[in-house]
């Protein structure tokens, strides 16, 4: 008889079995996410909204990529504690809690003696909700529409940042039922997981049984947000047309706005990547910027480069997507070159990342020269991190530095680390991390003192996590988090 005979159907059930347990899984984590606002993550990637086979996919990324042997029921097992545990307002790494379970279960012999050790600070008596900020988009073009996606997809109980009103120039029902379109479909991120619905009559968009609010103006200071109902309200600009402190200002003259977020570079203002230099002591400012986005790329890995082994001196050459600044066909530009066909050509042009560099790690920048050149693609980018060390080391030394931090530490939300030889642009689109570190590329010249890393990141969803993290941090909605 062939031996093989049974070994498909075994096999059968034994998926089965699993993809029942992950079906539990996915039940407790989303029992967490709406009645307690927690979000549960195994190493990083999410719970919600998957199915059983990625949750379990999860799982093995985690025993090959975090060095732990996490099965399924152990997580099952700790998400279901979590809940009776009466944890709330939180986001927990199951990974961690039940990688540490594992290794210290016989000194606490029950789950809740441990998790009362570990989270008994996350607890509805010592962890009480947060009062929610209102948002406001002003402009609804790339980040804005991202931005909306996250903050809707986000919401769960409405317990941190809530979107009821965007700014836009336009009104009528064709320019309703446009930006409703354009929310419900993107060439890039695909469609909208849910529903946008276009109401010309209350001049709103209805988004997942949300009605958002369409507000006709053009000059922010002509706005009075309390006359709307809205309050505590944070205006995230992402027009690019109000770029300093005295400009981005003219929002907080409207009734209601309390602080303001830019989602590109800001003169005079805080500059902040978040996971990096967010936890600096920013007094009574209300005035914030996201950076751009390839600063967001960039300074995590160079913090931790900085931190471990010294940096010299660098370049940093952007290879980046075309933007909506460049022209479809060769016209005329403010800037040169940007004015050629941008799917046609690459194109040389300046960078601020060098400069920006100082704004989120002090004294650094200084040691950089910084370029880019923008390629004919949509979206998806590369940088290119030329460093010279301060020390000798292996390009095995270096690389485990960078997966520690993507695994462990401040940093575990910006830093995701790929071993995957065929990786290539179109991969990261969609990736929530802001520094996608291609280790197969890392080069380290014989000396040990000179290294190429290659980062690579989704210069749209990356950064709009970004900013996300960063406005929920602003406000003062963001959970506690155990990495």
């Amino acid at each position: 008889m062939n031996p093989s005979a049974n070994a498909y159907p075994t096999s059968v059930q034994a998926r089965i079995s699993l993809e029942k347990s992950a079906t539990d899984l996915l039940k407790t984590t989303n029992d967490l996410f709406y009645d307690r606002n927690v979000e549960v993550v195994l190493f990083r990637q999410t719970l919600l909204d998957q199915r059983a086979s990625e949750v379990l996919h999860a799982h093995e990324h985690a025993m090959v990529m975090a060095d732990e042997r996490i099965s399924v029921d152990d997580s099952l097992g700790m998400a279901q504690a979590i809940l009776e545990f009466g944890v709330q307002n939180a986001r927990i790494d199951l990974g961690r809690l039940a990688t540490e379970w594992r290794r210290e279960a016989a000194t606490y012999l029950t789950r809740k003696a441990f998790l009362q050790d570990k989270i008994a600070d996350f607890s509805h008596s010592a962890n009480p909700s947060p009062e929610p900020a209102d948002v406001v988009l002003y402009g609804f073009g790339r980040i804005g529409r991202l931005v909306a996606r996250e903050l809707i997809a986000q919401e769960g109980r409405g317990e941190q940042l809530r979107l009821r009103a965007i700014v836009v120039r336009g009104s009528g029902a064709e320019d309703v039922e446009k930006r409703a379109s354009l929310l419900r479909v993107d060439s890039i991120h695909g469609s909208f997981p849910g529903t946008v619905t276009a109401e010309p009559a209350t001049n709103s968009l209805i988004i997942n049984g949300r009605p958002v609010l369409l507000i006709n103006a053009s000059k922010p200071e002509d706005i009075d947000y309390t006359a709307l109902g809205l309050r505590n309200v944070l205006v995230i600009d992402n027009t690019g047309a109000f770029r300093d402190r005295e400009a981005l200002a003219r929002h907080q003259q409207s009734k209601g706005c309390t602080k303001v977020l830019l989602t590109a570079p800001g003169k005079g203002i805080p500059n902040i990547v978040f996971g990096v230099n967010h936890d600096q002591d920013l007094g009574s400012e209300t005035i914030f910027s996201a950076a751009s986005c390839t600063t967001n790329a960039i300074v995590p890995v160079l913090k931790v480069m900085e931190d471990q082994f010294g940096i010299e001196q660098g370049h940093i050459e952007t290879i980046h997507a075309y933007t909506n600044d460049q022209n479809l066909v060769d016209n005329m530009h403010s800037k040169y070159r940007r004015g050629r066909a941008a799917a046609l050509n690459m194109v040389i042009t300046e960078t601020g990342a060098g400069s920006a560099i100082d704004k989120a790690i002090p004294g650094l920048g200084a040691k950089f020269t910084s370029n880019a050149i923008r390629v004919p693609v949509p979206n998806g980018s590369l940088a290119i991190l030329k460093l010279n060390l301060s020390q000798s080391v292996a390009r095995e030394t270096l690389n485990a530095a960078l997966k520690t931090a993507a695994y462990r530490g401040p940093l575990v939300e910006q830093i995701k680390y790929s071993t995957s030889p065929e990786l290539v642009s179109s991969d990261i689109v969609g990736d929530s991390c802001c520094s996608i570190v291609d280790s197969e590329a890392t080069l380290l010249h014989a000396d040990g003192r000179n290294a190429v890393l290659y980062v690579w990141y989704d210069n749209e969803y990356g950064y709009t996590r970004q900013v996300m993290r960063l406005a929920k941090h602003v406000m003062g909605v963001r959970r506690k988090t155990y990495y």
